[in-house]
């Protein structure tokens, strides 16, 4: 049993040796570790935060929820029948994260404000060579669990900088910054915006919300659940989870519109009209929020308050687009300057060009963002990238979804996952990496199949498209077909060198470990 390691004192010269190496402790990482305790793996966990949640702990704006029903958006082996509402939001989310952390006692195995700067294939040990500001670590094995929502993007407007204001991106709220009685601009209209508006849109003086292109919305079916569905989560067996099945099965249907056969979306794009007529009387105004592309094409939002907040008299919808930021205002394209006390910018993620993808090194010496770069964002089962060995990515390319729970996607992932190592570990193989040839063949059928899909054939661009114009986020078929393939690890689809006819790895030096929440230091032999 392996002592805590929430703090490492080791040195560059003395890496902390370990088999398996998780990367982040959102949903994929804390799923991977929880699957990983269960079958017995010496792991750790790097945390750049100080909990676990990723994502849910991060975003921590006003009115932000999930737009997944509560059932779905939990794990298969620790359902969750605290839910108060059908659409979780965030604390709650946020809880339950925390309380499978605790049931599982992952924390104890997870080094937090550690923030990993490179990890580089040392061709040499024919291992992974981590440095972290929490020190150096010598890994077998890299599972890289960095979400694909976790990087804001910030716009490249001239004179932001200059703002004398209060600016924020949304997904590191300033909670010191009142917005009360002030002139705010929310920047941005996605997921995130769709939630802070309504939530803000009350409380300031004067709210202008900057559009560039109008999102569909549709209506949120959000509602408390009953004392009595609540008890019966708890008491009646097998009743949550047939709940959670009816709605996997319902949200599964989509596909067939999304990516299959985009005219069967038109059901959806006639519900988000009719949402739009009952919800806006202005002519102007439902001009301006509807959209000029195919439903699905971009993310679907879901709302009930953001079209009514719209609609208030303090609020303006802006679709001129923004010429530059002054010390207090913002100036459109069309020479209108808005004075404004503070910025919110919700303009999402860094998704197919994460800078986290530049700190990563495969055995020929380049970085995954070089190797990303000249071949567009691909992977194999959205798990390994050739050139990177004993290297496994979670919720990597293409595993994305734009209808349903990213749980149930990386439970998948973690199937193949911990199939992978249990067979490096029967077969007592070194080093595997999939071949080249194997993940250009699976790459080319991907993008042959996204070809129908609604995302190519929407009229939009999105970020769900990389510089060369290839999807590489999204999964294009049903999620039980990904379940399907990553059910085992297959691997005849990946090189392989016995771990006889690799080079020994050299005694290791017992790294100083220390709790942070204790004085005492103690020595922790290699595990």
């Amino acid at each position: 049993m392996s002592l805590p390691v929430t703090d490492t004192i080791a040195t560059d010269a003395h890496p902390r040796q370990v088999d398996t190496l998780i990367i982040g402790s959102g949903f994929a990482g804390l799923g991977a570790a929880v699957r990983l305790t269960r079958a017995g793996k010496d792991f750790v966990v790097l945390e750049r935060g100080s909990e676990v949640g990723g994502t849910w702990r991060d975003n921590t704006y006003p009115g932000a929820a999930c737009d997944v029903p509560s059932n779905l958006y939990s794990y298969s082996f620790a359902l969750n029948p605290g839910w108060t509402r059908s659409f979780s939001p965030q604390p709650e989310i946020q809880a339950y994260i925390a309380s499978v952390a605790d049931r599982y006692d992952v924390r104890r195995r997870t080094v937090f404000g550690c923030d990993v700067q490179t990890v580089r294939w040392n061709t040499a040990t024919h291992r992974w060579d981590v440095q972290t500001t929490k020190g150096a670590f010598d890994a077998r094995i890299v599972v890289s669990a960095v979400g694909a929502l976790c990087e804001p993007s910030l716009p490249d407007i001239a004179g932001i900088e200059g703002f004398r204001g209060e600016i924020f991106h949304s997904a590191r709220w300033n909670h010191d910054a009142d917005l009360t009685g002030k002139r705010v601009a929310v920047i941005g209209t996605g997921a995130s915006a769709i939630q802070i508006v309504p939530a803000i849109a009350g409380k300031v003086a004067h709210l202008d919300v900057y559009q560039r292109t109008a999102p569909w919305v549709l209506p949120r079916a959000d509602r408390e659940y009953t004392p009595v569905e609540r008890l019966a989560f708890r008491r009646v067996p097998g009743f949550q989870r047939l709940s959670r099945a009816l709605q996997y099965l319902t949200r599964e249907t989509q596909v067939v519109g999304l990516a299959k056969a985009p005219a069967f979306m038109k059901p959806l794009e006639l519900a988000a009209r009719a949402h739009i007529r009952r919800q806006i009387t202005d002519p102007e105004l439902r001009r301006k929020v509807t959209p000029n592309f195919r439903i699905g094409c971009k993310r679907m939002l879901i709302s009930n308050n953001y079209y009514p907040a719209l609609a208030r008299p303090n609020v303006d919808l802006v679709t001129d687009g923004i010429a530059e930021v002054t010390a207090d205002g913002i100036v459109t394209r069309d020479g209108t300057t808005r004075q404004v006390d503070a910025i919110v910018v919700a303009t999402g993620f860094h998704v197919t060009d994460s800078p986290t993808f530049a700190g990563i090194f495969g055995k020929d010496g380049r970085s995954l963002a070089d190797v990303f770069d000249a071949t567009g964002m691909q992977g194999y089962k959205g798990a390994a990238v050739a050139g990177f060995p004993n290297m496994f990515f979670l919720v990597g390319p293409n595993t994305g979804l734009g209808h349903t729970s990213m749980v149930y996607m990386i439970e998948s992932q973690l199937n193949y996952l911990v199939d992978a190592i249990e067979t490096i570990d029967r077969h007592r193989i070194g080093t595997v990496e999939v071949r080249p040839e194997v993940q250009g063949e699976y790459n080319r059928n991907l993008q042959d199949a996204l070809k129908r899909s609604v995302w190519s054939n929407g009229g939009c661009a999105s970020w769900y498209l990389d510089k060369h114009g290839n999807n590489t986020t999204l999964w294009p078929s049903f999620t039980f077909e990904f379940r399907r393939i990553t059910k085992h690890f297959d691997l005849d689809a990946y090189r392989s060198v016995a771990a006889a006819d690799l080079p020994p790895v050299p005694a290791q030096t017992p790294a100083t470990v220390r709790d942070s929440d204790e004085t005492d230091t103690r020595k922790v032999a290699a595990q």
